[in-house]
C-alpha cells in the first residue's frame, strides 16, 4: 500500500499506525458476551472506552441504557447540512476465550493482529471509527453515524436498542467479508421438538413408553428434510439446511424417560419466512404421527433471524465496491455470507445495506487474527464511501 495522501486525511502510513493502535486497544480490552459465557465481561468497559476515543477524537458519542449492564454506543459526525446520512455498524462483543492463550494480549506478526475478537469484529470496529473520525475532518454534508453494538454474538440486543432511536439512508456493516462486498447472507430458525413418554421401571416394559426412541422417527425425518431441501439454491448463499443440534431425555439408567426434547436448527434463504418454516415443521411432525399413531410431540420456535438481501444495483452497494476498487488492486466481488449478522435487522429498518470487512481467520476458534492491510483498505473505502454518500 503506498503512501500516497488521501483526500482530505491522513497520510496512508499514518492511518495504517492509527487503525493498528485502535484495534490493539480494543483486543485488549475483555469484551466476552455473559449471555454465551456466564461471569463474561460483557460490554460496559469497551463501550466506556469507545465513547471516550470518540470524543477525543472530536465525535458525539451516546451510551444506550436501555439493557443494564450492557450499553451500545452511538458514534455521530454531524455533518454540515444536506446531505444523505450513513450509518456504520460493529459489534464489541466477543465469544468466549477456552483454549486460548493470553487473549486479551493483542500480538502483531507481520500482517495478522491476534487476539480474541481481532477478526470478528473489533477490526472492523476500528475501521468504522477512524473512518467515522475522518469524514468529520472532511467536513461532508450528511451526518456519519457508528453504532458500536452489544449483544451481537447471542440476541442482538444492541442493534435492536440503536435502531430504535436512530435512521440513516444507507448502512455498512463492517463484519469479516474477506474484501467481499456482501449483499446477501442466511437466517436461521430455532426450534424444539417436545416427545412424551410414559415413566416406568426399566424391569416393566408394558409400564413405560420410551420417549428418547419416539423421538428417533423425527431424527430421521429431519435428515431426509434436510436433503430435500438441497433442491433449492441461492446464487450466493447455496442451499438451506437443516439439523439436530441438541437432545435431552431420561434421568437414569434403569427407567423409561418420559420426556425427550430435540433441538434444531433450521438455516434459512431470502424468500424463507418463520411462518412457512413453522409449517414445514408441522407437516415434518404430523408425517411423524401418521406413521405412529401413538406418538405424543409438540413443537415451539425458540428464536428467529431473518436472512438478508439487498439488491445488488442499489446505491451504496455500487458505491461500496467502486470506492474498495480505487483502494484494491482491483475491484471486490459481489458475495454471500453463511453466517447471520446484524446487516439483517438494518435492512429490516429500511436502510439500504451492505457488509464489507476484512480477512483473517478465527472467528471462535483458539487462535483468531485480522489481516492489518485488508483493515487498512476497509477503512481507505468507508471514507472514500463516505465522501460519495454523504456528499
Amino acid at each position: 500500500m503506498s503512501d500516497e495522501r488521501l483526500p482530505g486525511t491522513l497520510e496512508a502510513s499514518l492511518l495504517r499506525d492509527d487503525v493498528v493502535a485502535l484495534t490493539t486497544q480494543l483486543v485488549a480490552i475483555d469484551s466476552v458476551n455473559p449471555s454465551l459465557v456466564p461471569g463474561g465481561a460483557g460490554e460496559a468497559q469497551i463501550a466506556t472506552f469507545v465513547a471516550g476515543w470518540a470524543r477525543q477524537a472530536g465525535l458525539e458519542a451516546e451510551l444506550t441504557t436501555g439493557t443494564p449492564a450492557r450499553p451500545s454506543v452511538i458514534v455521530r459526525a454531524p455533518g454540515t447540512g444536506g446531505g444523505a446520512s450513513l450509518l456504520l455498524c460493529a459489534h464489541m462483543d466477543t465469544v468466549g476465550v477456552e483454549g486460548m492463550t493470553d487473549p486479551h494480549a493483542p500480538r502483531v506478526d507481520g500482517d495478522r493482529l491476534y487476539g480474541r475478537g481481532a477478526y470478528d469484529m473489533k477490526a472492523g470496529l476500528a475501521a468504522a471509527l477512524v473512518a467515522c473520525r475522518e469524514l468529520a475532518r472532511e467536513g461532508v454534508a450528511g451526518d456519519v453515524v457508528v453504532a458500536a453494538v452489544a449483544d451481537e454474538e447471542h440476541a442482538s440486543l444492541g442493534v435492536q436498542e440503536v435502531l430504535s432511536s436512530i435512521g440513516a439512508d444507507a448502512a455498512i456493516v463492517t463484519e469479516p467479508t474477506e474484501l467481499e462486498v456482501v449483499v446477501a447472507h442466511k437466517g436461521f430458525v430455532w426450534a424444539e421438538f417436545e416427545v412424551t413418554g410414559r415413566a416406568a421401571h426399566g424391569s416393566r416394559p408394558h409400564l413405560g413408553v420410551d420417549a428418547i426412541v419416539k423421538t428417533g422417527p423425527i431424527l430421521t425425518a429431519i435428515g431426509d428434510l434436510d436433503a430435500a431441501l438441497g433442491a433449492r439454491t441461492h446464487p450466493l448463499l447455496g442451499r438451506g439446511s437443516v439439523h439436530a443440534s441438541l437432545i435431552e431425555g431420561g434421568v437414569e439408567m434403569s427407567s423409561y424417560p418420559a420426556r425427550c426434547v430435540l433441538g434444531l436448527e433450521r438455516r434459512t434463504l431470502p424468500g424463507d419466512t418463520a411462518g412457512a418454516v413453522e409449517d414445514e415443521l408441522a407437516s415434518l411432525l404430523d408425517s411423524c404421527r401418521a406413521a405412529d399413531p401413538e406418538l405424543v410431540a409438540t413443537q415451539r420456535t425458540v428464536l428467529v433471524r431473518e436472512p438478508f438481501e439487498v439488491d445488488q444495483d442499489a446505491d451504496v452497494v455500487e458505491v461500496v465496491r467502486e470506492a474498495a476498487a480505487a483502494v484494491l488492486p482491483s475491484a471486490p466481488a459481489i458475495g454471500g455470507a453463511s453466517y447471520w449478522a446484524d446487516a439483517a435487522f438494518i435492512a429490516a429498518a429500511g436502510i439500504p445495506t451492505v457488509m464489507f470487512g476484512p480477512g483473517g481467520e478465527g472467528a471462535h476458534a483458539a487462535e483468531e487474527w485480522v489481516s492489518i492491510s485488508d483493515t487498512v483498505a476497509v477503512t481507505r473505502t468507508l471514507i472514500a464511501a463516505g465522501t460519495r454518500l454523504c456528499a
